[in-house]
């Protein structure tokens, strides 16, 4: 088995092969408490203890066959939480099943948990709570082998007093007759620890599809469910692409606002956040994303975070694969260039020398939260998008995806397993003359050189020349007096990626003028537009010009919604123009956001 640097626990020595939860919520002391049973099984002769990974978890008891066992928690360290060493009773021989119980609760901390007050959701009268344990938090969870390297099934009772959802099957509720229900769950696919997810609230369920079912609180439902209409037509297309979808249904939770993430894969159950909500289905293409994960990471897993991209990149390639058939090609290519701006704003942030911007980076002593970026998703499309030119394109890469899916479904792997498979299927199936080409490729710097990716790729330009062309009129314009000759018809045909991308490009132009800011405002009424992806760009524009008129709107926007992927950004560059605005803003609403939010937020500016 290949080590984890994220996980103390001895994998080399056991694996855990089921989990069952047994839980009760307490929604006023914050924790979950009751009982997990640990399937287990020995990879090796004379294993004498079974180390686990924690994070702020109160283990009552450890008992194999109803015996107590002897266990205590190692120092705690501040990235990876406490290992839990449990002696056995003996040493175990190889190949040996057995199970364990934990008696043990939660911690308030839990860092894969979010507590909401009934005043933090849409409604105003329930809590609400929700678990994210990617990358590593599901130690604060449940005490576990936390790596993507151990795959499980899982069974879960959760007693609550309110509708409860898991990453599973619901398979019965029982009335316990104290205002409180026991719903009963089972996933029956091997699947890694971080995709245990669990969600509790005030939330209502309308079929949008013949295995999908939207979530949400009440009050989003009816808007939910004409937003995610089409949902089954990703599932389908994803399907062709690759083979049967695995997991029995699809549904999707709309959660609250202070969720961090624009999806979660969840399996059976996709986290979303509400600010794709934008009411004409502009945003929905995120659910590509999230059922391409079906596949490539949820069936399909890299063995530790060093190879998320394998999870990651293979996700987004599928996903514009997806979008190219739904949408045309030339979609798909205007996506790839939105990506690879994305991918060059994260080497520039980290710097094109960080070890952390390779495509597949060493993670010794690193937490994998602050090795996020965008680098897995589009170095990892791209790598992708430039194997299947040098191969020959679609017709001969389409159905290499499709075997790829199939040999290594329900396991783990490194890039090298992708890669030794990668020659076996080309030099099988086509022949020598595709070793060949594959050997043309410079492989170490691909994979290990930090920085931008070797080769650029060239992609379609139709749709981004317009929006590159009016960015360079309002750039050549920027200190006229009356702006005219700008006028709403410049973008009335473009669609909500185009709007994006004509931001953008404003924003890589030296800052503008406030009279420009104010001209474009006029002109286009950006400031008003409720796109999340539009109105982040414009207040990112704003901000680069220093544009105080744009400062309560940032508030208002980072307030009413923790997705990283807006709430970061826009308070690093609310904290250049105005400091004091943006730590008062977060110290404030510091609790409104996800502790994983929180976190990085709080490195970031405070």
């Amino acid at each position: 088995m290949v080590n984890d640097p994220n996980s103390l626990s001895n994998t080399s020595d056991v694996q855990t092969t089921h989990i069952h939860l047994d839980l009760s919520v307490n929604f006023a002391k914050k924790i979950l408490s009751g009982y997990v049973i640990l399937d287990l099984l020995t990879l090796r002769k004379d294993v004498s203890e079974i180390i686990l990974d924690t994070r702020d978890i109160d283990v009552r008891q450890v008992l194999l066959d109803e015996k107590p066992l002897k266990f205590h928690f190692a120092p705690s360290d501040e990235k990876f939480g406490s290992a839990l060493h449990i002696e056995l009773p003996e040493n175990f021989a190889e190949n040996k099943s057995f199970k364990l119980k934990l008696d043990y609760n939660t911690s308030p901390t839990c860092t894969a948990a979010q507590w909401l007050e009934p005043s933090q959701t849409c409604g105003k009268k329930y809590p609400y709570f929700f678990t994210q344990c990617q990358a590593i938090h599901a130690r604060s969870l449940l005490p576990c082998q936390d790596t993507p390297a151990i795959k499980l099934t899982y069974s879960a009772h959760i007693r609550s007093p309110y509708q409860t959802l898991m990453s599973a099957i619901i398979v019965g509720e029982e009335d316990t007759g104290d205002g409180t229900k026991i719903y009963k769950f089972e996933q029956l696919t091997k699947i890694p620890s971080y995709l245990i997810a669990l969600a509790i609230g005030n939330i209502k369920g309308k079929k949008i599809g013949p295995r999908s079912t939207v979530w949400t609180e009440p009050e989003n439902l009816e808007a939910s469910a004409w937003e995610f209409a089409d949902t089954e037509k990703f599932i389908a297309t994803g399907e062709d692409l690759l083979t049967p979808y695995e997991w029995g249904k699809y549904d999707l939770l709309v959660l609250p606002p202070s969720f961090p993430y624009g999806g979660m894969e969840n399996p059976s159950l996709t986290f979303v956040t509400p600010t794709l909500l934008a009411g004409d289905r502009s945003l929905v293409d995120v659910v590509a994303h999230e059922i391409s994960h079906s596949w490539m990471g949820n069936l399909v897993t890299s063995t530790n975070w060093e190879h998320f991209w394998l999870n990651e990149g293979w996700t987004v390639f599928v996903e514009r694969k997806i979008l190219g058939r739904l949408h045309g090609e030339k979609e798909r290519q205007f996506q790839s260039i939105i990506g690879y701006r994305h991918l060059m704003d994260s080497i520039e942030k980290f710097g094109a020398d960080n070890p952390l911007t390779a495509l597949a980076p060493k993670l010794d002593g690193v937490d994998p939260d602050d090795s996020f970026s965008s680098v897995p998703y589009e170095k990892g499309f791209n790598f992708l998008y430039y194997i299947e030119k040098i191969v020959g394109g679609p017709q001969v890469f389409e159905p290499y995806m499709k075997a790829y899916v199939k040999q290594f479904m329900g396991r783990s792997i490194t890039t090298d397993d992708w890669k030794d498979y990668l020659f076996k299927y080309m030099e099988e199936n086509h022949g020598p003359e595709k070793k060949e080409a594959l050997l043309k490729i410079d492989w170490d710097r691909w994979i290990n050189a930090p920085g931008l990716p070797p080769v650029k790729n060239e992609f379609d330009q139709t749709f981004s020349k317009a929006c590159s062309q009016l960015a360079k009129r309002w750039d050549d314009a920027r200190n006229n007096d009356t702006f005219e000759g700008f006028s709403p018809n410049d973008i009335k045909d473009f669609n909500s990626n185009q709007k994006m991308v004509f931001l953008q490009r404003l924003f890589e132009c030296p800052p503008f003028p406030y009279k420009a800011i104010e001209a474009l405002d006029k002109v286009y009424n950006l400031t008003n537009v409720m796109n999340s992806e539009v109105r982040f760009w414009w207040q990112e524009v704003c901000l680069r010009t220093g544009y105080e008129p744009i400062f309560p709107h940032v508030v208002k926007f980072v307030t009413e919604q923790g997705r990283m992927k807006y709430v970061r950004p826009l308070y690093r560059s609310l904290n250049r123009c105005n400091s004091e605005l943006a730590k008062k803003t977060f110290l404030e609403n510091k609790s409104f956001y996800h502790p994983i939010a929180a976190t990085m937020i709080e490195r970031d500016i405070m």
